[in-house]
């Protein structure tokens, strides 16, 4: 377990890594990986048990990136905590790599489910986490989408299953950066009032800062200690954290940096 400051740190490294991939792979979606990453570091360094020497462990915690694209942040999760060698995060979405554009289950160690398509995540999400329920099993299963994500009718089928069956062993995050390809949330398709939302499906939710380490923390414990319901964590984000330039434009939600672009975003990381 890591104290707040190392998890900081930590999320400090696994942004200079997803932008290192993305400048090398020449394509990519760098804003929302870094609106995501701070939360992806709590779930994996502090909260989840899983086991990067044994990927198929029966008692691991699940995590399903719905909102596939983001695949950048999970890779570098995923390397840094041992699942494969750092080295391969060069290959990102080149010819051969097991990291592809989106996340593939059959290519990548520690990857749950192969995703991708928008809206699908917590569908699976659900399924598992019943399916746990039945057979009395102790694992919990997380599932991350994007806010413009929920705008497919899908997500709210899944919400309304997962409210239904009281499955207070599965988490939902959504990473509420306002943003999506073709501009602002509110803008293409409102999505608000969103916590009414999740309410009147039976979900107990959790609005946190998703860039502070403590709030994600307590929210993720919070979780875990509620019963009869599943918990969606509404994280308030800020599309790609951290680097000025990018922070809060839609035009960095599928855009790789050039040299220079990188060379700027690495040294405001670094300072």
């Amino acid at each position: 377990m890591l104290n707040l400051e190392q998890l900081q740190e930590k999320a400090k490294q696994l942004r200079i890594s997803i932008l290192n991939m993305l400048h090398e792979a020449g394509s990519g979606h760098p804003g929302g990986s870094l609106s995501a990453i701070d939360v992806l570091t709590v779930l994996y360094y502090d909260v989840m048990n899983h086991d990067p020497k044994n990927p198929q462990w029966e008692e691991r915690d699940r995590f399903i990136l719905s909102k596939g694209h983001i695949a950048p942040a999970l890779y570098s999760v995923l390397a840094d905590c041992g699942y494969f060698d750092s080295s391969e995060l060069k290959t990102l979405r080149k010819y051969g790599s097991i990291l592809q554009g989106h996340p593939c289950m059959q290519k990548t160690p520690g990857v749950e489910v192969s995703s991708g398509s928008l809206g699908q995540g917590l569908s699976i999400a659900t399924g598992l986490a019943l399916g746990a329920k039945i057979d009395n099993r102790s694992f919990r299963v997380y599932c991350m989408m994007g806010d413009g994500e929920t705008q497919e009718g899908q997500i709210w089928e899944a919400a309304m299953a997962a409210g239904h069956y009281k499955l207070d062993n599965l988490c939902a995050i959504v990473d509420f950066n306002g943003l999506q390809i073709d501009g602002k949330v509110e803008n293409v398709m409102n999505i608000n009032p969103y916590k009414e939302k999740w309410l009147a499906f039976n979900w107990n939710v959790v609005e946190i800062d998703g860039h502070n380490m403590a709030d994600i923390r307590e929210a993720f414990y919070r979780a875990k200690e509620f019963k009869t319901k599943p918990t969606v964590i509404i994280a308030r984000t800020i599309k790609g954290k951290g680097v000025s330039f990018m922070e809060n434009d839609a035009q960095w939600h599928g855009k790789a940096p050039n040299d220079e672009e990188l060379r700027l975003a690495l040294s405001e990381l670094d300072a």
